[in-house]
């Protein structure tokens, strides 16, 4: 029996690498590899598809398994040392890791852990056999930081959504208020510093002085940082944007569904991204992107958005205004959006994910 169990720091409902988790776990399986999850905090709704990663050590042995480790490397862990100090064969999964200088001034803890991914990212790369990027940017990394055998392949997400239909009172909420005229930003992800919500607010309060001033926009996201979240809500305040804007927290598949549903514009302004799901996803339901071009964001956009290098205000507001009133770019973005989109279908990523391993697999005998 040949088996890759995987390793996580934490598995997560709606996270998006706890997704990928599953997604992996169901590809492993239907190639024929036994396929368990490990993790040191495992969410409620999940607890069942997982088990305590130190549970691991009690597994029994079977003479003639060829077993290896894959371990979701997203931040600092100690599964990342308990994997690390195990005897058998490892595989990094690797989503990047978040610079801890951006944590910093905000979450001292968070930024600890963040160095700490950092150094076992580079550590790892001594013994691990093979390093899955889920972008070309993170193999980059993976690279310079020593990893001998590398390769490519994409998150794992379901972008149809199968079974999601907007909510119907998040739909005539959010539609009441277009009605009353004026555009909807979007944009989703943690509310974090890196992600760089206070610069979408910037540039919006400088689109609503300049273009819209009815304008409204939504962040969209799980708070991930109490003290950003609160700076974010004073700052909001300070530039008398109001009711403007919304910072619902994580809301439901269906009313996410919603919100894609209602945006006019999605704008990405995060300083660090080893992919961005949520660019794909807006490209995926028809709505243009607007995008600072660091980390990974240019490779994920690939031409399918309006790619910024600088992300000053006038320039976030001058690029959105053009997009929400231009129809023929409109049309041009949203067409270019959807082929992007279904570069990273699941049916493409899970064949590219299972030739990834099949062929590892089959270079050391085991396929």
């Amino acid at each position: 029996m040949t088996a890759i169990h995987q390793f996580i720091p934490t598995f997560a409902p709606r996270d998006a690498i706890g997704t990928h988790t599953l997604h992996v776990q169901r590809i492993l399986r239907e190639m024929g590899v036994e396929s368990e999850i490990y993790a040191e905090g495992i969410v409620n709704r999940h607890e069942r598809r997982a088990r305590p990663y130190r549970s691991f050590a009690r597994r029994r042995a079977v003479a003639g398994d060829r077993t290896w480790l894959m371990y979701q490397l997203s931040t600092g862990s100690a599964v990342a040392e308990y994997v690390q100090a195990r005897p058998e064969p490892a595989l990094v999964n690797y989503h990047n890791v978040t610079s801890a200088e951006l944590f910093a001034p905000w979450e001292p803890h968070v930024a600890v852990e963040c160095r700490e991914g950092r150094r076992q990212m580079r550590e790892l790369a001594a013994t691990v056999e093979l390093g899955i990027a889920v972008s070309a940017y993170n193999e980059a990394e993976l690279a310079g930081a020593g990893y001998r055998q590398t390769a490519v392949a994409p998150v794992l997400v379901d972008l149809d959504g199968t079974g999601v239909e907007p909510d119907p009172a998040t739909t005539e909420r959010l539609g009441r208020a277009r009605r009353a005229g004026g555009a909807d930003w979007l944009f989703v992800g943690r509310v974090a510093p890196h992600k760089c919500q206070h610069d979408v607010v910037r540039a919006f309060a400088a689109y609503r002085r300049l273009y819209d001033p009815q304008a409204r926009l939504h962040l969209v996201g799980t708070p991930g940082s109490h003290a950003y979240v609160t700076v974010l809500r004073r700052y909001v305040a300070a530039l008398g944007l109001g009711a403007a804007v919304s910072l619902p927290g994580s809301v439901p598949a269906e009313a996410l569904r919603a919100h894609f549903g209602a945006a006019d514009v999605f704008v990405c302004l995060s300083e660090h991204e080893g992919f961005c799901v949520p660019v794909i996803e807006a490209m995926r339901l028809e709505v243009p992107v607007v995008a600072y071009a660091a980390a990974a964001v240019p490779e994920t956009v690939a031409g399918a958005g309006v790619l910024l290098d600088d992300k000053g205000p006038v320039t976030v507001a001058a690029a959105v205004h053009r997009v929400v009133t231009d129809g023929a770019l409109r049309r041009q973005l949203t067409a270019a959006g959807a082929g992007r989109a279904a570069d990273f279908s699941l049916d493409r990523s899970t064949r590219r994910f299972g030739e990834v391993v099949g062929k590892f697999l089959a270079d050391r005998g085991a396929g």
